[in-house]
């Protein structure tokens, strides 16, 4: 329940911060100012996001990953695939950021 909490606090926090920081003066330099930050902003947490869930995903199949070999040693071949796919996950978060910086 806690978790739901924090990621609906968090979502509410990323998606309200264009209402605060909206004003209606046409100046293009602030409005350039602005979308500035919010880029960078949305590639750090595009980067940051994916490697914490990357990471919580590679720690969880590496255990279960030690356990299967304690008990059959011929399975590291075949565990070792699904960790590569687990850390992938921080490599698109790496290419969502850097299209984000790009456009």
């Amino acid at each position: 329940m806690k978790r739901i909490v924090l990621i609906a606090l968090v979502l509410f926090v990323v998606c309200s911060g264009a209402m605060v920081f909206a004003q209606e003066s046409g100046a293009a330099e602030s409005a350039a100012a602005d979308t500035s930050f919010w880029k960078y902003f949305a590639a750090a947490l595009a980067v940051g996001l994916s490697c914490i869930a990357g990471g919580i995903a590679v720690g969880q199949i590496g255990s279960a990953a030690m356990g299967a070999m304690s008990e059959n040693p011929e399975l590291s071949g075949k565990a070792l695939p699904y960790a590569g796919l687990a850390e992938g996950i921080c490599l698109w978060g790496f290419l969502v950021a850097l299209l984000i910086m790009i456009l």
